[in-house]
């Protein structure tokens, strides 16, 4: 996917968030379609390149200011992840946004943000804005997937938990922030087949893509894209 000057586009943390999202999508009926005829495309910082993407990169007013204003972008959807607190995070994306929207609003609507203004050069600009897992409350795209984990497959997820804390004990490095990466990765490693990347198993139906939580972000990714 070579970067484009499509007037839609979503912004996400780094490569992996694009395939997660486009699983998801699919999974509820909108499909991913070639350069040309695709009604919105999906970049994060540093973009195409796997290496680039992360939170400080894309919340950048400069970065932002770029696709509001000198891309002319009509429509621009962040989404990002909370981690230790939604309000912090929705503080930084209100910052890294104010010099292009001058009236971002104040609250992040737990519905998502769906906001029609003029950017700072009066051009027409709708700007959308998630945070993972449901703008409220602490997390990552991680905690929103474990939350589709279906009812036949929570027993396991329990005890991945278990493991995950048990592992923490016992000198496992990973940060408290990471938490929920443990888990989900270590629960995945028992699926079948093991070691299944998120978005593969998005699309292997192991997680439950019709999920309330799930058509919750529908709704505001439809909303935001007229689709």
């Amino acid at each position: 996917m070579a970067k484009t000057t499509h007037p839609k586009v979503l912004l996400v943390e780094g490569d992996r968030d694009i395939w997660i999202i486009l699983r998801l999508i699919e999974g509820n009926g909108i499909t991913w379609e070639k350069d040309e005829d695709r009604t919105f495309h999906i970049e994060y910082p540093g973009y195409p390149n796997k290496q680039g993407g992360g939170i400080d990169e894309l919340l950048k007013p400069k970065f932002i200011a770029s696709y509001l204003i000198a891309r002319k972008c009509t429509v621009l959807g962040l989404v990002v992840d909370a981690d230790v607190d939604a309000s912090r995070r929705w503080q930084k994306v209100k910052d890294a946004c104010r010099r292009s929207i001058p009236d971002i609003p104040d609250e992040l609507p737990e519905a998502g943000l769906i906001h029609d203004t003029q950017n700072s050069v009066r051009d027409p600009v709708r700007f959308g804005v998630w945070i993972m897992p449901d703008n409220k409350t602490r997390g990552m795209i991680e905690t929103f997937l474990a939350d589709l984990i279906r009812d036949e497959r929570k027993l396991l997820w329990q005890y991945a938990q278990e493991v995950a804390a048990s592992a923490k004990t016992r000198g496992a490095p990973f940060t408290e922030a990471h938490t929920d990466k443990a888990n989900i990765y270590s629960w995945l490693a028992w699926q079948d087949p093991p070691g299944l990347e998120l978005h593969q198993a998005v699309m292997k139906q192991v997680f439950d893509s019709q999920h309330p939580k799930v058509q919750a972000f529908m709704t505001w990714f439809r909303n935001l894209y007229d689709l």
